[in-house]
């Protein structure tokens, strides 16, 4: 017999550190004694798309108390605005109370969980527990509590609801920056041991997709975001492989070759074994190198056969007028994705109405290439960390509800 994390095991990993081995270790034996508490292999969530975001609908605490999160896959921690509040931003809901909660807990400072996490320290100012802060791209934080409680989501299977204990979550009391009140926080499915995919991978396998549904036609309509393997190979389907960057691990890279519209065909810049653009529900723009988000903006002005116009809106730079409810033709864009598939990129993905007469284009240049949620609106997203891949196919997402 031998050890998972001897270096004679197939599993050893030569650039995890000691207490990496020894985090993941505990996570596993957490993981186990909640696999038995699952009936269903499959859980999901019902996913909404409100004012930019994808907000997923789940239960946390017992009794349950509906819960608004945001999806992101480009963060590794789950959150939620909790009382008391000391600066939190104004809510639509209820602020979930945790001492209403016959499971939740604080976590101790000597657990590994608070050991072992990138964004924990000791509070000891209030009965020396585990506390986490949390911070984001555009400024905002999020500080708090690191604790557990029992999230509740929905069997694929059975249609029923699965309790999913001992789940680690922060509980937010001081949280400022750009949030919405429409979500209560921020569902991280990074690929980290504390993100919600983290803590379903012993039951799930790593395995999860979602199908976002066009958030700015008319009255946005709700999808899955489902974890676990529905086992359907469908025509059409786009593979390429997920790409770990050292210096940014629970982020999902991959390598866009290209991307093309018209004739033209605009190559990306090499840079190494790390990917080159990471996909992330989180961010509602997709943001390109330089030189080639201008050889996709000229490229735009050329074709699209409309009077160009000032943009209302500092962040795009390429807007059109239009007029309501007359037809007009934006042309597809291609993204070439290692491996040889290729993605189609329609209006709905490209462009975004800003004003009643006016689309502006929803790609920017960034020091950091993104490819935002806009652009995956319609494309069932299937995320694979077992096996390391990433599968797109262009669909009607409103179907799959």
């Amino acid at each position: 017999m031998i050890h998972r994390d001897s270096p004679k095991s197939p599993f050893y990993r030569s650039s995890e550190t000691h207490f990496q081995r020894v985090e993941n270790a505990i996570l596993r034996s957490i993981h186990r004694a909640n696999y038995f508490n699952l009936d269903s292999n499959d859980v999901e969530g019902t996913v909404t798309p409100v004012s930019g975001e994808f907000l997923l609908n789940y239960s946390v605490g017992t009794p349950p108390v509906q819960i608004l999160g945001v999806v992101d896959t480009g963060s590794r921690s789950i959150w939620m605005q909790c009382q008391p509040c000391k600066n939190c931003y104004k809510e639509d809901r209820p602020i979930f109370d945790p001492s209403t909660s016959k499971t939740y807990s604080n976590i101790p400072c000597v657990a590994a969980a608070c050991l072992s996490a990138t964004s924990t320290f000791c509070n000891f100012n209030n009965g020396k527990h585990c506390a986490y802060k949390v911070s984001y791209g555009d400024g905002s934080t999020s500080e708090g509590d690191f604790s557990l409680d029992t999230i509740t989501l929905t069997s694929s299977l059975k249609n029923v609801p699965v309790a999913l204990p001992q789940t680690v979550i922060g509980c937010g009391h001081n949280n400022v920056g750009t949030f919405g009140g429409q979500g209560s926080g921020v569902v991280g499915l990074g690929n980290g041991p504390f993100s919600l995919l983290g803590q379903l991978k012993p039951r799930t396998g790593g395995m999860f997709s979602y199908c976002l549904t066009p958030m700015f036609e008319g009255n946005a309509k709700p999808s899955y975001l489902h974890f676990g393997d529905r086992n359907e190979v469908i025509e059409g389907t786009v593979s390429t492989p997920l790409v770990i960057n050292i210096a940014r691990p629970a982020k999902y890279y991959v390598v866009m070759e290209a991307i093309s519209v018209g004739s033209k065909r605009i190559e990306f810049p090499r840079n190494g074994v790390d990917g080159n653009i990471f996909i992330d529900s989180g961010t509602t723009l997709t943001y390109l190198p330089d030189e080639v988000y201008s050889g996709l903006e000229g490229e735009m002005v050329n074709l699209v056969k409309l009077p160009r116009t000032d943009s209302p809106v500092k962040q795009l730079k390429l807007c059109f007028d239009i007029t309501p409810d007359e037809d007009y033709h934006i042309p597809t864009v291609f993204a070439h994705f290692k491996g040889g598939g290729t993605v189609k990129l329609y209006s709905v993905n490209t462009f975004i109405k800003v004003r009643k007469t006016t689309i502006c284009l929803a790609f920017r240049s960034g020091s950091k290439a993104i490819f935002g949620n806009l652009a995956q609106q319609d494309i069932l997203v299937g995320y694979d960390t077992l096996h390391n891949t990433m599968t797109f196919l262009n669909t009607d997402c409103t179907s799959e509800v």
